[in-house]
């Protein structure tokens, strides 16, 4: 099954000014999942993507990128109060874990050691294992993974935390050509974001951000025989 596309309108880890316009051109696309980041909109402003976003049937998600504890449960009580469906991100904490788990969001935070911006992933592949089979333990809901954002072999990476837990597993960051979409599909992974890339084309580079969108929505719904 091909893994899904999480359409972010964010380019250098903000949401666009513009993001707004920019999903009315393409909420008549067969692109089911939608996200921003929680930062570059004024919170009405957030408030009204949303809305539209979910008028138009499709799946939310908030990706939080910030890493303290304070800047996650603020994060997450946006999740709740915007209505979001899923809440990406976070440096995992029990409170926010404690603060969604009877709240309708569900919450996918990063998986491993995540610091500076943008945010980079470190440590050996058995330590972001075992911190993924912890959060599977602490009964999240899935997991945000900052593979092409790692210091080692990503690829390697994203099959073993896919092997490694049920949960869903959102690779996140620095997918910009179908050869990494390709990484993304053989690994297993639920699912994957792309932001910055469609705004800067790498997908269709004479084309629109509509153009870019599509050519991946196409790819992964041409068939798995279009592998390699």
């Amino acid at each position: 099954m091909a893994p899904k596309m999480i359409v972010m309108l964010t380019q250098n880890d903000r949401t666009v000014e513009n993001a707004l316009d920019l999903f009315e051109e393409l909420k008549h696309t067969p692109a089911s999942h939608w996200g921003f980041k929680d930062v570059g909109l004024p919170v009405k402003d957030m408030s009204k993507l949303v809305q539209c976003m979910r008028e138009a049937g499709k799946t939310t998600c908030l990706e939080v990128v910030s890493l303290s504890e304070a800047e996650g449960m603020r994060g997450a009580e946006l999740a709740v109060d915007l209505g979001f469906d899923v809440l990406m991100g976070t440096v995992f904490y029990d409170s926010i874990n404690g603060y969604l788990r009877d709240k309708p969001p569900r919450y996918y935070p990063f998986a491993g050691h995540v610091h500076s911006h943008p945010s980079i992933l470190d440590g050996s592949i058995g330590e972001i294992l075992d911190h993924a089979r912890h959060l599977e333990a602490r009964q999240v809901d899935g997991m945000d993974l900052l593979a092409y954002r790692y210091t080692g072999d990503a690829p390697i990476l994203l099959k073993e935390v896919v092997c490694a837990t049920k949960l869903p597993v959102v690779c996140a960051g620095s997918i910009a050509s179908i050869d990494r979409i390709k990484e993304v599909w053989h690994s297993g992974a639920w699912g994957f974001t792309i932001g910055t890339a469609f705004f800067t084309r790498r997908f269709v580079p004479d084309g629109t951000f509509c153009d870019n969108v599509m050519a991946v929505w196409d790819f992964l719904h041409s068939g798995r025989d279009a592998l390699p």
